[in-house]
């Protein structure tokens, strides 16, 4: 009884008898736990709204979580299914539709269609050479350092520099992104996540550019060895693929970098943890996908004392699961991979061996470029953004001594390190367009490539 009246404490605004608890705003972003608390004592799961106007059952146990996400023959993840959205009930206008709406590829897709799609992505990530990732992210943070140097005064914001940046110029790289394209892409993936209009159609128009290219001059890259999967993808279906890898593989990222920085780092500006314990730290109690993976019941079911109706919305919190108190009294006996941070189940990330490296990575870069790294603010005084779906820092405002970072490139790499070369139709036009451009002038890709070139 205690336990129930502590863990009330400090209801949200939007309890019970005045709506569902909103997910989104100042007040939940200052303090999520708060409201996973408040939700935790009303049962396994419970009604929130995950963006105004869209209500959702949010599940915030552990062992709920997980029977959901194994439980594919009741759960399903085609959001076709959604009722609301199929009685025009949702804002046409609403942040939740571009992460929750239908896109044909893996992460919303069942049965065999799931199993098709996502054998394809599988294999296409097989076929990433471990030591030359590291290498990429080595060499994304190498220009990134190199580009908050002595000019700063000693000053940087990782979180807006570097960790939020390094995500996008490895991936652009994977997919074999000509500069040009790579930029593109950057501003479409960017803006989703920023809620920029028109950042949908950016995206989707470089995807499909690219997937053009690659007809004409196939490579080495992700795009390419999805294009020629024994799966047969349409052209549709692989940009759909590349979407979830964006969107899954540099948002989430970046906040990991971030946060695992941060933690390293501590108060008081000392190495308190191993970088690959700050990274489990930060994916067991500051999941990077805090709120998705959006379920679809195939008829009523009981949930505790909740009653999910078919067709409507269940989200996972992997943020409130792993923190969940049933749990952390016996987490230490667990495998620090036990968090579902990266999910579980058939739909499982198919990246989380990559990421965690990219992490882990791209950290060490981070610290043994500059070791005298220290945060300006106390990691209880850091903010966090005020969204639904990601636990990621605003800002994480850092001080190091100036000194001469290599404002030069390492030599070009040549084989599969390259970018594939722009389409033909453009490829004299491209070249004039960028040599006539300032460094100021070109996107964060195109920057990235001439430094890597020597140019």
């Amino acid at each position: 009884m205690d336990q129930h009246h502590d863990s009330s404490q400090g209801i949200p605004a939007g309890c019970p008898a005045h709506g569902n608890i909103p997910l989104y705003g100042a007040q939940f972003g200052a303090d999520p736990e708060a409201t996973y608390g408040y939700l935790r004592y009303l049962g396994l799961s419970a009604a929130v709204d995950i963006a105004p106007g869209v209500p959702v059952e949010l599940v915030t146990s552990y062992d709920a979580a997980l029977y959901i996400l194994q439980n594919t023959e009741i759960f399903r993840r085609d959001s076709r299914r959604w009722n609301a959205m199929n009685q025009g009930l949702v804002p046409a206008d609403s942040p939740a539709i571009p992460m929750m709406g239908y896109r044909p590829n893996a992460l919303f897709s069942d049965g065999a269609a799931h199993a098709r799609l996502r054998q394809a992505v599988v294999d296409s990530l097989a076929t990433v050479n471990e030591l030359q990732l590291r290498r990429k992210v080595q060499q994304s943070a190498q220009y990134l350092i190199s580009q908050f140097g002595t000019e700063t005064r000693g000053n940087a914001d990782v979180m807006v520099s570097y960790a939020m940046q390094l995500p996008l110029l490895v991936f652009s790289d994977l997919f074999g992104c000509p500069p040009e394209l790579g930029d593109r892409v950057i501003a479409g993936i960017s803006g989703i996540f920023q809620g920029t209009p028109g950042a949908n159609e950016i995206l989707g128009a470089a995807l499909a550019e690219l997937i053009a290219l690659k007809h004409r001059q196939p490579g080495t890259d992700l795009t390419t060895k999805l294009m020629q999967h024994k799966a047969q993808l349409t052209d549709e279906e692989v940009l759909h693929q590349l979407v979830t890898l964006l969107s899954g593989g540099t948002a989430p990222t970046a906040a990991a970098i971030g946060t695992s920085t941060a933690l390293y780092l501590g108060d008081e500006g000392q190495a308190a943890l191993p970088v690959e314990d700050a990274v489990y730290q930060t994916l067991w109690n500051y999941a990077p996908i805090a709120n998705y993976a959006g379920h679809y019941p195939i008829h009523d079911i009981e949930l505790g004392d909740r009653i999910l109706r078919a067709g409507d919305p269940v989200l996972i919190s992997f943020a409130a699961a792993n923190t969940d108190p049933k749990l952390t009294q016996h987490r230490e006996q667990r495998s620090p991979k036990a968090h579902l941070s990266f999910g579980a189940g058939p739909h499982a990330c198919p990246a989380k061996d990559p990421a965690f490296m990219i992490t882990v990575t791209a950290v060490e870069a981070l610290l043994t470029e500059l070791p005298d790294l220290a945060m300006r603010v106390p990691f209880k005084d850091l903010q966090w953004a005020e969204g639904p779906w990601s636990r990621t820092l605003v800002g994480l405002p850092v001080q190091f001594t100036p000194r001469a970072l290599a404002a030069t490139s390492p030599a070009p790499t040549a084989g599969p390190q390259q970018s594939a070369p722009a389409p033909h139709h453009a490829a004299a036009a491209a070249p004039q367009a960028a040599a006539r451009a300032t460094p100021q002038q070109r996107g964060l890709y195109s920057r990235f490539r001439a430094w890597l070139n020597g140019e």
